[in-house]
């Protein structure tokens, strides 16, 4: 019975390892301090529906019946490989689809970029009646896709190349946990198909700046062999760029920052060992030249071993 109930945990700690990487699309965040352990595979399917009728131009906000409601439908695929106990591989690649509602833009369609991250759990020990944890995340991605990224808002992505580094700490004490994470990402320059633009001065090249970025996260919540809730904020920040002019279309070099809250709900199945659903959304509650968006997503998540160990025979 006691390798029995060790093993089920195995599988619940690694469904929700692989979770916390495809849980969001667009930050293309690691922000659970679980990890998949030595062999285990996790395999994920997610569906994200994002959707906003007012945005922040600069500071002001307002609506443009021009546009009417944009939103975009989100596929994904990706997995998270237990290379050890403390060190886990992880990717994930979007279909996306964007549409508005309203005027003549027609939306894009098409995969976007691959994610790439290595999760090291570098501390973990009993502090007080809990366990601590502290986790460095080396992440990136590259475009996989020939889609247009001065198109917004209804560009699928922004066609950079980027670099990220993020350090992530865990408290947990019996089933309850708090947690916080920041992360500092490195943007290449992108190609666009025109041979000037303007942002508050003229450039004559086809070669776009973008800005880097930072992004911070605190969560906390309840997590339990079968069922786990946590509520979530998130901040991200562009370091530079610029105000969207008025009644002008957003440019990938913008000055884009957002402060969302959300929640996430897991449910793991005890009689399918390592099967897992997961769904929650997120609400945007102040901005700079972005979207007002809701985002709601559903997963499905199974975690397998790849190699079997002696202790499991």
């Amino acid at each position: 019975m006691k390798h029995c109930l060790q093993y089920i945990s195995r599988y619940f700690f690694a469904i929700l390892a692989c979770v916390a990487f495809t849980q969001s699309v667009s930050a293309q965040t690691e922000n659970d301090a679980l990890m998949i352990p030595k062999n285990f595979f996790c395999a994920a399917g997610l569906y994200t529906h994002n959707s906003w009728d007012k945005y922040w131009e600069g500071t002001f906000k307002r609506e443009n019946l021009n546009l009417g409601t944009i939103s975009s439908n989100v596929y994904a695929v990706g997995g998270n490989y237990g290379l050890s106990n403390r060190v886990n591989l992880l990717f994930m690649i979007p279909y996306i689809k964007t549409n508005a509602s309203a005027g003549t833009l027609r939306g894009q369609s098409g995969i976007q970029d691959i994610n790439l991250a290595v999760k090291w759990m570098a501390i973990k020990q009993e502090v007080g009646s809990g366990l601590l944890s502290l986790h460095a995340i080396l992440n990136g991605s590259l475009p996989l896709g020939n889609y247009q990224a001065d198109y917004l808002p209804l560009a699928i992505g922004s066609r950079s190349k980027s670099v990220g580094l993020k350090a992530l700490i865990n408290y947990q004490t019996g089933r309850f946990f708090v947690a916080g994470s920041g992360q500092y990402l490195r943007r290449s320059n992108i190609t666009i198909d025109k041979d000037s633009y303007y942002t508050t001065e003229m450039h004559y090249t086809d070669q776009v700046a973008l800005p880097n970025m930072t992004n911070f996260l605190f969560s906390t919540g309840y997590r339990s062999l079968k069922f786990n809730a946590e509520a979530v904020v998130t901040k991200i920040n562009t370091i530079g760029g610029f105000d969207i002019t008025k009644n002008n279309m957003p440019f990938p070099s913008n000055n884009m920052d957002a402060t969302s809250v959300g929640a996430i709900f897991k449910y793991s199945f005890q009689n399918v060992a390592g099967l897992e659903l997961t769904g929650g959304g997120s609400y945007v509650v102040d901005g700079r030249n972005v979207g007002q968006n809701k985002s709601f997503f559903a997963g499905v998540y199974y975690v397998f071993s790849v190699k079997k160990d002696k202790s499991d025979k």
